[in-house]
């Protein structure tokens, strides 16, 4: 056991925003991100830590345990930090040693007696009577229907049962975005953000492929529906995408433009279809198109004005009907109202290491065909395409940082049980040092990260929090590629077993900072470029 000291993590965390307040400002001055991509980098996940610390300082002051996660947890933060400033203090524009002033603060909470006395110390998460409703609600659904499809569907490469599919829609999951006057569960207020973290959280505890993931893509959709749609668009499609009977997928990236949007190449060009209908044909390759094949209706981003001189201005969205395909690739010649187009798509499955269960796929598109009231906000959405999509992106990478979240939780416990149940000469595993420095190390950060996303939630929920969004993204998923593999190594040989999930864990960890806007991406051309944006450069978080 330690005294906690709250004063001193607060100053610690008040002196490391001084550095990074320095290296912002020395980015700013060189030309910004473009111009010094590993400084831009180390500012960028910086920022996110210190957000990450600046959001436990509130939290620690709730009790003994959670003041000791705090101050372990801000150690670990300006550690990180002077590890990235050693040696770079000329680019950093800071003096060798400008983070002295917190060595006794980082000898204390750092020794391996006080991080490992944290071993099996996860903390509460201080939730309200209504959100641990939401807790229980979304555990309960997870721990009986999920869990016992998760090893199969990750093995096998299966698909997401339906039951599944049906029972969170069942319990409300697919609504938590959609207004109430459109058969939702959202009034508007500050808990809408914030129960949909906690959900996504428990979803992913017990499988990021085929619980975590399945509420993101139509709370995407709806999103960009609620900011944009007209009244009509409005009332046909969020009831149905509210109640499950539509099942959403979003067709953005495209082969040669991953995270570079303004460059997609995919059109629409307006052209009549069965009964000389106004519409348009779609034409052009996506990749990437998560849960595709299961999918009724793709959110789609084409290029409706064919000067490429316009980027992303030319862009715009749409919500595209499909059949249901075969999890395993898929064909269809379009049939409208009994009308055959002309109109085709191919879905040629893209298999991968982990997250299995959606299926991601490459969309193919020849001539297919849509209505012209299936272009989102109608002629008023012409062009507003990239912004109407970045609606449902920013809430998106909220979302990622919570699936992260119940991946991290979920491999946290598996390693906390393991290691008192396995005996390794003589003494259970959990009994050494090191195990449980690596336990303590992984409840701190799992907490944190938590009350981070918590905080966002609450930015958002009041049109703030964009730039947060994308730094709690940044730093929660790259935590749990380390949570994931050190619970991995903890279960030792076992660990790389398929009979233990650790090893599921730890593959789908992977994933993380790759999509919803892979790390390099998200911290050069968002937050790195934020920060450096505002006069004189954005303050970071402290």
């Amino acid at each position: 056991m330690f005294d906690p000291d709250l004063e001193a993590a607060a100053a610690a965390v008040q002196l490391a925003a001084g550095v990074v307040s320095s290296g912002i400002a020395a980015l700013a001055a060189v030309g910004g991100p473009d111009r010094s991509q590993v400084l831009a980098y180390d500012i960028a996940h910086s920022a996110s830590a210190l957000g990450t610390a600046q959001s436990m300082l509130e939290y620690g002051a709730r009790g003994d345990d959670e003041a000791r996660l705090t101050c372990a947890f801000t150690a670990d933060v300006v550690h990180e930090l002077l590890c990235r400033v050693a040696g770079r203090e000329q680019q950093w524009a800071v003096a060798r040693g400008a983070l002295e002033p917190a060595a006794d603060f980082m000898a204390t909470f750092r020794h391996p007696h006080v991080v490992a006395s944290l071993a099996d110390v996860p903390g509460a998460r201080h939730l309200d009577g209504d959100m641990e409703m939401v807790q229980d609600t979304f555990r309960s659904f997870a721990t009986n229907v999920v869990t016992p499809h998760a090893e199969h569907v990750h093995r096998a490469n299966g698909d997401v049962p339906e039951d599944v599919i049906s029972g969170l829609a069942e319990i409300g999951a697919f609504g938590l975005s959609a207004p109430s006057q459109y058969g939702g569960f959202s009034e508007g207020g500050t808990d809408e953000y914030l129960a949909m973290v906690i959900a996504t959280e428990e979803l992913s505890r017990a499988s990021l492929g085929i619980g975590g993931s399945l509420i993101t893509r139509p709370e995407i959709l709806t999103r960009a529906l609620v900011k944009g749609g007209t009244e009509a668009q409005k009332e046909h499609w969020l009831p149905k995408l509210a109640s499950g009977e539509l099942m959403a997928a979003v067709a953005v990236t495209e082969p040669d433009f991953g995270s570079d949007v303004a460059g997609l190449k995919v059109t629409a060009t307006a052209a009549k279809g069965p009964d000389d209908r106004p519409g348009y044909v779609i034409n052009g390759v996506k990749t990437w198109c998560t849960f595709a094949g299961r999918a009724d209706v793709l959110m789609l981003l084409a290029r409706t004005d064919p000067d490429r001189s316009k980027a992303h201005r030319g862009l715009s969205l749409f919500v595209v009907p499909k059949p249901r395909g075969d999890a395993h690739g898929f064909e269809f010649d379009q049939d409208v109202d009994g009308t055959a187009t002309g109109g085709k798509m191919e879905g040629r499955p893209i298999d991968t290491i982990g997250y299995r269960g959606m299926h991601s796929y490459e969309l193919a598109l020849d001539d297919w065909w849509v209505p012209e009231d299936h272009l989102i906000g109608e002629d008023g959405g012409t062009g507003r395409g990239f912004y109407l999509q970045m609606e449902g992106f920013e809430n998106g990478r909220l979302q990622t940082a919570a699936r992260a979240l119940g991946v991290m939780q979920a491999a946290y416990e598996s390693a906390l049980e393991y290691s008192k149940n396995r005996v390794v000469f003589g003494t259970s595993v959990f009994d050494y040092e090191l195990t449980q420095v690596k336990l303590g190390r992984m409840a701190f950060i799992i907490q944190a990260a938590r009350q981070f996303s918590y905080e966002v939630a609450r930015k958002m929920a009041g049109g703030e929090g964009t730039l947060e969004a994308s730094m709690v993204k940044a730093y929660v998923c790259k935590a749990a590629e380390w949570v994931t593999r050190e619970a991995m190594q903890i279960h030792g040989g076992f660990g790389y077993a398929e009979e233990y999930a650790v090893s599921r864990l730890f593959v789908d960890a992977r994933v993380l900072s790759i999509f919803e806007g892979a790390d390099e991406t998200l911290c050069l051309k968002v937050i790195a470029r934020r920060l450096t944006a505002e006069p004189q450069g954005a303050q970071p978080p402290g």
